[in-house]
């Protein structure tokens, strides 16, 4: 009988971890129809969901099965329960958790079993795991390398939580096309805006002109109406949201227009304030050469953004890499504004797809 090659998570945070593991591997060995071909490195991993738990241990096994997907997802079911797995609420504690990550390259939704695994590319956990084992994978719904979707969560793991608003954000320095693209992208998904403030900041164009004593009003305005815009009081859960922005852009512009003594000040005051917003559950993080980026601007011409210089866009550039070099908040997807084209509409539904495997099912 033809044989499939499939790939499952194990994760135990009680008892004897890489006991349950060990346990586990040996119980499907012995099962008829799989075969154990690879396991992964064991990593430690933080709890996802419940944090009020102990450290899980966490792999990947590579099989070869001549079962149908059902028929493995079973075994595998049979296996947890033989292990002593108590199903309670989501996230609880469990001595062995196997999940049927890949299967072949099958694409299933049903009651009981969806493959690929709905969350595997939110964990870099598993990611890496499979990587290690076979490079290159696609992911068969996503239809995307899984090095490219490891590269989206910069080491960190993720769930989707329906619990929550889903804040979209879109990142990228002035005139790289963050509005046109937040426009574009809310008409597909029939969501509101949160756009920033430029037209109403009254201090903005004066201190583009020159009047640096007026950097840190401009700065604390944009701070208390992004604040506003992003309170979790404001935003609803199971609601998709699309900004212009990051919120955590506000340091870095804080810290390229304002003086010594005005960054003092603002410093005081953005933390507190900066951890009452809700964080994005995805960033797009949209790229172009400064000059580019300054050739919209003159295009698009506000008179407050003539004064512009590109070392200013280059400065801000590296702030955005450096930004996103360390970004832990959330999945991060990369686009090239000359590559892509907001006003073509198969680039724009291209990118809907993507979005859509990071944001939580509404009717949760």
């Amino acid at each position: 009988m033809a044989e499939t090659i499939a790939y499952i998570g194990l994760g135990s945070n009680l008892g004897d971890r890489k006991g349950n593991f060990d346990k586990a591997l040996k119980m499907l060995a012995e099962t008829e129809g799989i075969k154990i071909v690879r396991v992964s490195d064991i990593v430690e991993t933080t709890p996802l969901g419940k944090a009020d738990q102990p450290m899980y241990l966490n792999a990947v096994a590579k099989l070869k099965t001549s079962l149908s997907a059902k028929e493995l997802h079973e075994k595998l079911m049979d296996i947890e329960t033989a292990l002593g797995r108590k199903r309670k609420e989501k996230w609880s504690p469990r001595t062995i958790d196997l999940d049927l990550l890949l299967f072949g390259d099958s694409v299933i939704d049903s009651l009981d079993l969806t493959v690929p695994h709905p969350q595997m590319h939110m964990r870099s956990f598993v990611l890496n795991g499979l990587c290690q084992l076979d490079n290159p994978l696609v992911h068969p719904a996503m239809k995307e390398w899984l090095k490219d979707l490891v590269v989206r969560l910069n080491g960190c793991d993720f769930i989707l939580d329906a619990g929550k608003p889903q804040l979209i954000s879109i990142a990228g320095v002035i005139g790289v096309g963050k509005t046109t693209l937040m426009n574009r992208l809310a008409e597909r998904f029939g969501c509101d805006v949160l756009m920033e403030p430029y037209d109403t900041n009254p201090y903005m164009k004066e201190v583009y002109a020159g009047k640096k004593e007026l950097a840190l009003d401009s700065q604390l305005f944009f701070l208390t109406r992004r604040l506003r815009q992003m309170d979790p009081n404001r935003l609803k859960k199971k609601k998709i949201y699309i900004s212009d922005y990051v919120f955590d852009k506000e340091l870095i512009y804080a810290r390229r227009l304002l003086n010594k003594q005005q960054l003092s000040m603002y410093e005081d005051v953005y933390p507190p304030m900066a951890a009452k917003v809700v964080d994005p559950v995805l960033v797009i993080y949209m790229q172009d050469s400064a000059q580019n980026c300054l050739n919209r601007i003159h295009d698009r011409n506000r008179p407050y953004e003539q004064q512009i210089k590109l070392k200013f866009l280059k400065d801000l550039s590296a702030d955005y890499e450096q930004l996103f070099a360390d970004w832990k908040k959330s999945p991060v997807i990369r686009i090239s504004a000359a590559e892509f084209n907001c006003e073509r509409d198969e680039d724009i539904e291209y990118l809907r797809k993507k979005i859509k495997y990071y944001i939580a099912p509404l009717s949760q």
